[in-house]
């Protein structure tokens, strides 16, 4: 008999157009093999998600960019068709922050944690993060949100080059427009030219000092705080390897238990009154020892399966079982399992795990995404290399004239204006971190 209420539909929603979001897979797997019925409101046709054994009905979502109402409408349609209350879990930070705006609206069709609608945007927000780190006293990279490109180029000299670049609300950024939510500037020049597509990112730019990475430094935590606001399910785990390397998602991660992570979250969710899924990445930095709190993301992390405990426990699960007033299970945490994605380090997915390890696409009892995943992999993967071959033999066949001789002054560091907006932490004084 299952421990979840399987009267009680789940509704995935993701806004984000990913093919390969592996976490949305993750998420399906998990209630649909505990016998609840799973409704995935997302894109993608020939996402993997779709030959999943597990997942009840794939709805369309709203389009990237969609207003609040256009998200509620989308939300309607599908709570019409089920016919009954539904979990709702969103899977990307778009859709947890219209799930938080609309709450109060789209009950009682679904079920969400009780909390106020603006907070998952708020702790989003990588500006407004820096401020909650500040008065929480948890550490955080010294930021700088300059006001001109002027500034900009100010304050990647202040910080130290290279220098991290964030947009505070990375979820506006427009798909196609080649800009990323965070990058790794090495020049004045780059932070000056990238403060002037502001207007095309949607929301500010955000100059961080760099915290080098390294091995053992990078680390997250996944939890669900449950309606009394306690941290539950989920854990503490190491970001083995990444893609892009240093920077992006977690490609190989280890569950191991560390205080020095699990603290700083649990003190943010009490001072917050945050109700729900959290993903919360930090990097330590090897001078210091200190942990930094990098990203909190308002929605399960694409690896949530790795702290899969002995009683089948996830956050995903905890949500569900919170939300329809069930117990949570007591089971025991399992250190040391792995959690790889078999398309990113297809390496270590074909090596031993003594402590066991999940993977992000196979399963024995679902193998068809896992195949889906392969293929649509390949096609992605060809399709980058012929841009790229494209890209290298266009200028050979169409030269261009060469332009006249310029002579470029190097520039030193200029001042910082005093119109850049600081946003500090305690480590302001460090040099580095």
């Amino acid at each position: 008999m299952s421990l979840l209420d399987v009267r009680v539909p789940a509704v995935l929603l993701r806004i984000d157009r990913n093919p390969f979001h592996h976490g949305t897979l993750g998420a399906v797997r998990s209630l649909g093999r505990a016998g609840v019925e799973v409704h995935v409101v997302a894109d993608s046709p020939e996402s993997p998600v779709r030959a999943s054994r597990f997942t009840h009905r794939l709805h369309p979502p709203p389009p990237p960019g969609a207003a609040p109402g256009d998200i509620a409408a989308a939300l309607r349609r599908v709570a019409s068709r089920i016919g009954r209350p539904a979990v709702l879990i969103p899977m990307d930070d778009a859709s947890a922050i219209a799930a938080g705006r609309l709450r109060e609206e789209l009950a009682p069709a679904y079920l969400l944690p009780r909390q106020p609608g603006t907070l998952p945007e708020h702790v989003a927000d990588k500006a407004r993060l820096a401020e909650v780190c500040a008065a929480a006293g948890v550490p955080h990279p010294v930021t700088l949100i300059p006001d001109s490109a002027r500034e900009a180029a100010a304050a990647a000299w202040r910080l130290g080059l290279p220098v991290v670049a964030k947009w505070s609300r990375p979820w506006l950024v427009p798909a196609g427009s080649g800009l990323r939510s965070t990058v790794l500037l090495r020049s004045a020049r780059e932070a000056r030219d990238l403060f002037l597509r502001t207007a095309e990112a949607g929301s500010a730019l955000l100059l961080q000092a760099f915290l080098p990475p390294g091995r053992d430094l990078d680390w997250f935590c996944h939890g669900y705080a449950d309606r009394t606001g306690a941290l539950r399910a989920g854990g503490t785990g190491r970001k083995m390897l990444a893609w892009p390397r240093g920077a992006g998602l977690t490609t190989v991660g280890r569950w191991t238990p560390n205080p020095q992570v699990r603290a700083p979250a649990e003190r943010l969710t009490g001072e917050l009154g945050y109700r729900g899924i959290l993903d919360l990445d930090f990097r330590r930095c090897d001078r210091t020892g200190r942990y930094h709190l990098l990203d909190f993301n308002p929605r399960p992390g694409a690896q949530f399966r790795l702290f899969a405990d002995s009683a089948g426990l996830d956050v995903v699960r905890a949500l569900h079982l919170d939300l329809t007033h069930r117990p949570l299970p007591d089971g025991a945490p399992l250190p040391g399992r792995e959690f790889v994605v078999e398309n990113y380090a297809p390496l270590t997915a074909l090596g031993t795990a003594p402590q066991g390890r999940e993977l992000a696409w196979y399963a024995a009892d679902d193998r068809a995404p896992g195949r889906a995943m392969w293929a649509l992999w390949t096609r992605h993967v060809a399709g980058r290399l012929a841009d790229r071959l494209r890209r290298r033999v266009a200028p050979a066949a169409a030269p261009t004239p060469p332009a006249a001789p310029r002579l470029v002054r190097q520039p030193g560091p200029p001042d910082l204006s005093p119109g850049l907006t600081h946003r500090p932490t305690d480590d302001e004084k460090a040099s580095s971190c």
